[in-house]
């Protein structure tokens, strides 16, 4: 009757006992492998690196490009990024054969203020060469804490020392623009972090307050972000309704509906896209083209049906999972099917820049004249 007790409620047995009889087959089987090593591997190796590489190859093996494993170190960083911060020297880039083109300097920043400017290329961090590196290879070497320094050279051949700092990354930019006699608000989002969706609503009334007759929702190179946030923009421009649902194996349906507060439907919006508008950037997309709210401008997005989740873990680090699919109004899924990239959304009105051109945005060009014939 005893056993037959304790068999039942295994929390009441003595810890050694516990361990012995229903301890984790597989918890155990890594403990001792990893002992192993620690033991007898021909030089020393740190406990927690060996975990934080398993896990990751773990998360690896699922083959999904959208899942990662965070380090605790790295998930610190992610909640920076969601939170429109990061500690770095404040630029954006894009990678090259050999280095880092930057496109971007924030104003303030520690860039900005060792002079970096926009199209230089940083071809070191620190004396590490960035030739041959991906983009988020090169820039975990120029990232990092508060106060820290990195020494940066470029290709003219400059060498730039620069103290590193907490960056708030502007993600809403926006301004007003004049086509065919017509005053148009351009509101531009970069990423889909806390408090983004606020941000457009105040700039889009902002600009219609001046005068605006139009807008347009600038959605190029944003990769996504929050899925709330996600709402939250699109309530902006449609007052009530459906802007997506999602679903997934362990996740029953949910719809999201707009939140209200939206600006009066006789104002023409276009929503402006490329092939890296993903994920947040093509729920809004969809919704409002699904929804008949927007024309579409620019490129075909990138063709993400998934979404994820963060799940912390004891030692600080955290899983960031697909859980499920996300569908628009109309019951589309943008993906491929599961993890894969899928077809997207296919613009209304079709626009691209021409890269041989400098000063000129020929896609902005097409959506201004499309929204100012509304």
């Amino acid at each position: 009757m005893l056993g037959i007790w304790l068999g039942g409620h295994p929390d009441a047995l003595p810890g050694f006992a516990r361990s012995a009889l229903v301890g984790d087959k597989d918890g155990s089987l890594y403990q001792e492998a990893v002992n192993t090593i620690e033991r007898d591997y021909y030089r020393p190796v740190d406990r927690q690196e060996l975990l934080n590489k398993s896990l990751g190859a773990v998360v690896g093996s699922l083959n999904d490009q959208f899942s990662h494993y965070f380090s605790p170190k790295d998930y610190q960083a992610f909640q920076l990024d969601t939170e429109g911060q990061f500690e770095g020297v404040g630029m954006e880039v894009t990678s090259t054969k050999e280095g880092l083109k930057v496109e971007r300097v924030y104003d303030g920043s520690p860039a900005k203020q060792g002079g970096l400017k926009v199209g230089d290329i940083v071809v070191s961090a620190d004396g590490k060469s960035l030739a041959g590196k991906t983009s988020d290879q090169s820039t975990a070497l120029i990232k990092g804490p508060a106060g820290s320094t990195v020494t940066l050279k470029t290709k003219s051949g400059r060498t730039l020392k620069l103290k590193r700092a907490k960056v708030d990354v502007p993600v809403v930019e926006s301004k007003l623009e004049t086509e065919n006699g017509k005053k148009i608000a351009w509101v531009s989002l970069s990423g889909f972090t806390s408090g983004s969706g606020n941000d457009v609503k105040d700039a889009v009334d902002k600009q219609i307050k001046a005068g605006a007759q139009g807008v347009i929702l600038d959605l190029r190179e944003n990769g996504g972000g929050l899925l709330n946030e996600a709402v939250t923009t699109a309530s902006v421009f449609l007052p009530d309704g459906r802007v997506v649902s999602t679903k997934g194996r362990a996740r029953p349906e949910h719809v999201y509906n707009a939140t209200g507060g939206a600006i009066s439907g006789k104002i023409p919006v276009v929503v402006l896209v490329d092939k890296n508008s993903a994920s947040a950037s093509e729920i809004v997309t969809g919704a409002l083209q699904d929804r008949h709210r927007a024309k579409i401008v620019g490129t075909r997005t990138f063709g993400k049906g998934v979404f994820q989740e963060i799940e912390t873990l004891s030692n600080g680090a955290a899983l960031d999972i697909t859980v499920g699919e996300y569908f628009t109004p109309s019951g589309r899924n943008l993906g491929g099917g599961g993890v894969k990239q899928g077809a997207g959304i296919t613009p209304d009105v079709q626009a691209q820049d021409d890269p041989k051109t400098t000063g000129k945005d020929e896609a902005l060009q097409t959506a201004l004249k499309t929204v100012a014939a509304e």
